[in-house]
């Protein structure tokens, strides 16, 4: 098993990035990362945040197949940090200076001031080099990148769409735990190791998909929230219509009884919606 280590890392996304490993769908790799601040804590260098380890070159992976990247294991640290301070996250205009805070991960939980919350290992940022451009590893878009979207965790699969040649996969910006918003612009963010398995498939996806055993997540991550709600309702309607040859208004109207339409994340320069599309619709059960 290949591993790449956490000092093989991109702060943006581009269309020309030079991968540091290469491997074949069917394989497996360990991405071993930095936390989201690169373990500086005294301030926030928005231009050093949310590292990415890689980029992995995938042999045989073309422009407009989907990388499949299956999510096996996620280990964690004993701790990590959480930060916040003026300017930072929803309430930002309403905080005086600059906060951090030391949080103990214990098997089952993360330790906040005698809280006890859930531990849910999660992957904040993966994603490939996009079509043309660059984005920086603190924001997302249509090649995936910092889509914070807690349903990015073990056991799940990602769908990339593919628009370089090796897809060019990276992530990072490991959290122990996360509410959806992450609304003080941190959560508890932690170096750590992530064991991916990398296939692909030619089935077409126009945004980022989450696969669970149950659901699939479209995620989208736009300037503008509304306009994000919007498009990933577009695409949730879109991606009915197509899996089971429906006419648009009645998979409009069945997206409306069985979808659930959410927020990952409004505190990064792209904010990222997400619909849960129940699998049972397509199968009838």
């Amino acid at each position: 098993m290949k591993v790449v280590p956490a000092q093989r890392c991109v702060y943006s996304f581009s269309a020309n990035m030079a991968p540091v490993e290469e491997v074949y769908p069917g394989e497996q790799v360990v991405f071993e990362t930095l936390d989201a601040l690169g373990g500086s804590y005294d301030k926030i260098d928005f231009s050093k945040v949310n590292p990415a380890t890689g980029p992995v070159f995938v042999n045989g992976v073309k422009p407009g197949d989907t990388l499949k990247v299956r999510i096996k294991r996620i280990e964690l640290p004993r701790r990590g940090m959480i930060v916040t301070g003026k300017g930072f996250g929803v309430l930002g205009d309403e905080v005086e200076g600059f906060h951090t805070k030391e949080l103990e991960i214990e098997k089952w939980a993360v330790l906040f001031d005698g809280v006890r919350i859930p531990i849910h290992p999660m992957v904040g940022v993966i994603g490939v080099a996009p079509q043309e451009g660059e984005y920086p590893t603190g924001t997302a878009h249509r090649h995936g990148g910092n889509m914070d979207t807690k349903e990015i965790t073990e056991n799940v699969t990602v769908h990339l769409p593919v628009f370089q040649e090796g897809a060019l996969l990276a992530l990072g910006d490991v959290h122990a735990t996360m509410g959806d918003g992450e609304v003080c612009v941190s959560a508890c963010e932690v170096p750590a190791k992530v064991v991916v398995e990398i296939d692909v498939s030619k089935e077409e996806i126009k945004w980022p998909v989450v696969e669970t055993n149950d659901a699939y997540y479209i995620i989208v991550s736009l300037p503008d929230i509304e306009e994000a709600l919007k498009e990933v309702t577009r695409e949730t309607v879109w991606f009915i219509q197509r899996r089971k040859t429906i006419p648009f208004t009645d998979a409009y109207m069945l997206a409306s009884l069985s979808v659930d339409v959410g927020i990952s994340q409004l505190v990064n320069p792209a904010k990222t919606a997400k619909a849960r599309i129940p699998k049972y619709i397509f199968t009838g059960v």
